[in-house]
């Protein structure tokens, strides 16, 4: 109930002409994208259609009932039977080739819903993505703004030392440079954000311009372990690595159904009953002639030579061998994903550290030149500073703390990637169902 609530509450303030912007949690994006994704619709159709495969290889034991009937008239001799109505069953009684089929069938189910958590495991990846992207970005704008004021005063200061004569014209170029380039780099990172509100929308159904992120929807990262202790928790724990195994095995049984088919017997049962006609011509050709009959019985068959059913064996043969090896395939190749990310996580990590260590040092070079404006340097032979150099140093500060955001989406990025490989992805955003109710779960007009 409280989830239908949320839901309501989204609904209303995204049809709303007064929801101009709207904050939308982590939580509830990525519960929307496994909703209204058309992948994850696809998906769930093959478990539908794979459950389905499972009771007709099941309901091939029970009886089918036919019900016919074929009147009309006659001239001469009968060349067919004169029935009113009959009505026929019949089902299958043993095969040794059907409980392959079945087991196949419920193999293939089992591929099919692992399939379906690999797609709801990618889909998770990718908004969450685009989610804790376009959060960085929205920072950046605003640290971005900031610069732009820093870089508009600097440009200022700039003009007023050369109409003073105490300055050169190189300096203004190079400070109307840099407010360039904020520039620039805002158009940039503004395109950047529409993108992601748009592929956010595509996959939610949210309105893209109405996207707003909450940064304490969004979980801490965990921490991992070891790399062979990650490898081997992939193995189990990959759903796609898995699908592709239980369609491997799949293709096995259905192929051993087929081979099974031949030189072994297959039993029937069958019940047929008849109401025969007596205003036709039948009588004068019949000795012994009645109104109602019955048969009931099985049919025993025994294939000794089937050319297609030969071929259909070595078929199957062959893709369930051809699904095996996309199945090793596609484990090794998540094991080199894996490996590639944790070394690159590590790198990431420690590039992290160097940015943020720059961004420290820009802030201490800035609280250092305001405390020399304000107070002095208190070293008679210091070159004195101006008001330039303290602009020069908010524009710094501003740029090392942007750089820090992009060091921290690029750890992001792996960690979730990693957490995808080793199949823990859902785990962690669900975790973010408190931080989201806290923070408005739904959409909340601002």
């Amino acid at each position: 109930m409280p989830r239908l609530c949320r839901y309501l509450i989204a609904f209303a303030a995204a049809c709303s002409p007064l929801a101009a912007h709207a904050q939308v949690s982590l939580y509830t994006v990525v519960d929307l994208a496994l909703r209204n994704s058309a992948s994850i619709h696809s998906a769930r159709a093959d478990v539908l259609r794979a459950a389905s495969s499972v009771s007709q290889t099941r309901d091939a034991y029970l009886p089918s009932l036919v019900f016919g009937s074929s009147l009309g008239y006659s001239y001469g001799f009968p060349v067919g039977q004169p029935s009113v109505y009959n009505v026929q069953a019949s089902s299958l009684v043993f095969a040794i080739s059907q409980p392959w089929y079945i087991r196949s069938a419920r193999t293939a189910l089992k591929a099919a819903q692992l399939s379906l958590k690999d797609s709801s495991q990618q889909i998770a990846l990718d908004v969450s993505l685009d989610y804790i992207q376009l959060d960085e970005i929205n920072r950046q704008i605003a640290a971005m703004d900031q610069e732009k004021q820093y870089a508009e005063k600097l440009v200022s200061i700039e003009e007023d030392r050369l109409a003073a004569g105490v300055e050169s014209r190189q300096e203004l170029i190079r400070a109307e440079l840099t407010s360039a380039q904020v520039d620039l780099k805002r158009i940039h990172l503004r395109n950047e954000a529409g993108l992601l509100q748009q592929q956010i929308s595509h996959l939610t159904g949210l309105p893209a311009d109405n996207i707003l992120t909450i940064t304490d929807s969004i979980p801490p990262m965990p921490e991992f372990a070891s790399g062979d202790s990650l490898s081997r928790s992939s193995m189990g724990s990959n759903a796609g690595v898995e699908s592709a195994y239980a369609n491997a095995q799949s293709k096995e049984q259905a192929a051993g159904g087929d081979e099974r088919q031949k030189y072994r017997p297959q039993v029937s049962f069958g019940i047929d009953y008849s109401r025969y006609a007596k205003f036709n011509n039948y009588a004068e050709y019949y000795l012994r002639f009645q109104h109602n009959n019955f048969d009931v019985g099985i049919q025993i068959t025994l294939p000794l030579f089937d050319a297609n059913m030969n071929d259909k064996a070595r078929v199957s043969a062959a893709e369930a061998v051809r699904a095996k090896a996309q199945a090793n395939l596609a484990r090794d190749r998540a094991n080199e994903q894996l490996f590639q990310l944790q070394e690159g996580l590590s790198e990431l990590k420690a590039q992290q550290r160097v940015t943020q260590l720059q961004s420290d040092l820009a802030k201490e070079q800035l609280n250092s030149v305001e405390s020399q404006l304000e107070h002095g340097s208190g070293s008679p032979n210091a070159q004195p500073l101006n008001p330039k150099d303290a602009e020069a140093a908010r524009i710094e500060e501003r740029q090392r703390y942007e750089d820090v955001l992009d060091a921290d989406f690029e750890v992001a990025r792996s960690q979730l990637s990693l957490m995808r490989a080793i199949g823990t992805i859902d785990d962690w955003w669900r975790s973010s169902a408190k931080t989201g109710a806290a923070h408005g779960a739904a959409l909340i007009p601002k």
